[in-house]
């Protein structure tokens, strides 16, 4: 049996920044994540461009999820890929993590940083359609080069769909909304950009079915109905986005179960911390009043968990870190990095 001061259950930006946080405050640190990959949902957009994370110059998402990874290894915390928490538990002060491997791991805190949970996009419900996931029936967005000079038709009115469809004016040859209501629902400068560059926007729209090829390997033209009416649209490429199926990736034992809002986000009680002592949430997570729904929100989330974890296993602990510019911690660190800027010079 190992024991970690901190054990954090999810590896997107909020889980990462954490592991980062809680090397810098001298606390052994395991990261156990559901997915093979860490970064979390950034990963559904690895070409989107970021531009409001504060000292960073516009960067995509992939590039941003490499930085956010290298930080968190900065301090060699335990990884877990491929876990589902399935139950936390405790044992007189220590939590007890049971996950889907079978595999069991031990904990003086927990920060839980599971986002929007498990996410799995909403599938088109047309006969056939599961076929063409394998060639031109898309649920991301992996790469936009491949959609050069296509046409493309974008099903989905939300900020997912408009963003990416946005995005898609760069590299196809057409791109084609339709929107199963009366309205737009994604962000209104987003919506005029598809407008100013004449995208033809079908509402009360949906796919009615699918025609494949000759070779029966890939869709070639989709059956729309709309009002009544049905139009035949030749596509290249068809990409939907109708959301996701949130699916809650860990549950707690009765005695330590946290308060919830809207029966899945943890109730914050100030500085990150739950109902639970012990038990610490980051990102999207964890819900309170002026909460900050964006990456920059989640990293001062990260930070108030980080240092309520420790103040709980040490209460004579200081309540913040000190600064990276005069923590002992970087002093080796630092000239490492000044020699590698002087030899790149």
């Amino acid at each position: 049996m190992e024991l970690f001061d901190v054990t954090i259950i999810g590896g997107g930006p909020s889980g990462l920044y954490s592991a980062f946080y809680s090397g810098l405050r001298n606390m052994k640190t395991k990261i156990i994540e559901v997915q093979p990959v860490l970064g979390g949902k950034v990963n559904t957009y690895p070409e989107k461009v970021l531009w409001d994370v504060g000292g960073l110059p516009p960067q995509q998402a992939q590039q941003f999820v490499q930085n956010l990874i290298q930080q968190a290894n900065t301090f060699s915390p335990t990884i877990c890929l491929n876990s589902k928490v399935e139950l936390i538990s405790k044992h007189d002060d220590m939590f007890v993590i049971s996950t889907n491997t079978g595999e069991v791991h031990y904990s003086k805190t927990i920060i839980v940083a599971v986002g929007g949970g498990i996410l799995n996009p909403i599938k088109l419900e047309v006969e056939g359609a599961e076929k063409y996931e394998m060639t031109n029936l898309h649920y991301t967005i992996l790469g936009l080069e491949r959609f050069r000079n296509k046409r493309v038709l974008v099903s989905g009115g939300g900020n997912g769909a408009i963003d990416w469809a946005v995005e898609l004016l760069l590299v196809a040859k057409e791109v084609v909304v339709i929107y199963r209501k009366e309205q737009l629902t994604a962000h209104e400068s987003q919506v005029e950009k598809l407008k100013e560059h004449g995208v033809q926007i079908m509402l009360n729209a949906e796919i009615q079915s699918l025609l494949s090829n000759d070779q029966k390997t890939a869709i070639q033209e989709v059956i729309v109905s709309q009002d009544g009416e049905t139009y035949q649209l030749e596509v290249d490429d068809v990409l939907i986005s109708h959301g996701y199926n949130r699916e809650v990736s860990l549950s707690f034992a009765d005695d330590i179960q946290p308060q919830r809002k809207d029966d899945y986000y943890l109730e914050g009680r100030g500085q990150c911390s739950t109902s639970v002592p012990g038990i610490f949430g980051a990102g999207d997570i964890i819900s309170y009043d002026d909460k900050v729904g964006l990456l920059v929100g989640t990293f001062q989330d990260a930070v108030l968990a980080v240092n309520n974890a420790k103040l709980y296993i040490d209460p004579q602990a200081d309540k913040y870190a000190m600064v990276s510019s005069h923590n002992d911690k970087f002093k080796e660190k630092n000239r490492e990095f000044l020699k590698r800027s002087i030899l790149q010079s």
